[in-house]
């Protein structure tokens, strides 16, 4: 009896022991999908102008206290660090410039300076100095300052009086679909319209006030 203990205790140790060994070896690790987690590179859109540099200072030439011309602005598509061509969807290209640090009746809105819709899609930019109202490529001006009372709609530059910059925004959109709406729409008509149409988007900034006399 004393060495069937013995040696059933001794089997024990071994099989613990065994168990301890076979806890103790890592699993063998499966071997990692090539590519995971590594995201596609997408199309992406910007724009760049001459008039100013992105987050400059807007030349008189450009503000609604000078020249009040709309700056020219170009179209860039990019897939990773490389250029790429527009989307295939892409139909037409929308603007809206507003007024960050203005607010419109004691609200949150803020000021809605100009905006552009069904811009081509073909387009490789803005000219300087877009004419009011619906163009013949079928740009349309769409609601803004100029654009109320019933008048054409058109770009109406910065205003800013003498004092801190205020921060201007031009916010492009890129839509795959012609947005059915007339000019004397409003900027909630606008923002609906384009609502899940929106296959890119960018912004340029600019700072502007008049100098003090």
């Amino acid at each position: 009896m004393k060495l069937m203990h013995r040696g059933l205790f001794c089997t024990g140790i071994v099989v613990s022991a065994c168990m301890v060994a076979f806890a103790q070896t890592p699993a063998p690790q499966a071997p990692a999908a090539a590519g995971r987690g590594a995201a596609a590179p997408r199309l992406v859109l910007s724009v760049s102008s001459p008039a100013w540099p992105d987050g400059g200072e807007v030349p008189t030439l450009n503000a609604g206290r000078g020249g009040n011309k709309s700056p020219a602005f170009e179209f860039h598509w990019t897939l990773g660090p490389n250029p790429g061509a527009a989307p295939e969807t892409l139909q037409t290209y929308a603007v809206i410039f507003h007024d960050i640090e203005n607010s419109s009746n004691k609200g949150t809105t803020d000021t809605l300076h100009w905006s552009a819709f069904n811009i081509p899609g073909a387009a490789k930019g803005l000219p300087e100095g877009l004419g009011p109202g619906e163009l013949p490529d079928g740009t349309k001006n769409g609601p803004g300052i100029m654009a109320r009372g019933g008048n054409p709609g058109s770009y109406f530059g910065p205003g800013a009086g003498p004092g801190p910059f205020h921060h201007y925004i031009f916010e492009f959109y890129a839509l795959d679909t012609k947005l059915e709406l007339a000019a004397t729409a409003t900027r909630d008509d606008l923002l609906k319209a384009m609502e899940g149409h929106v296959i890119g988007k960018a912004a340029y900034t600019g700072r502007f006030h008049a100098t003090p006399q």
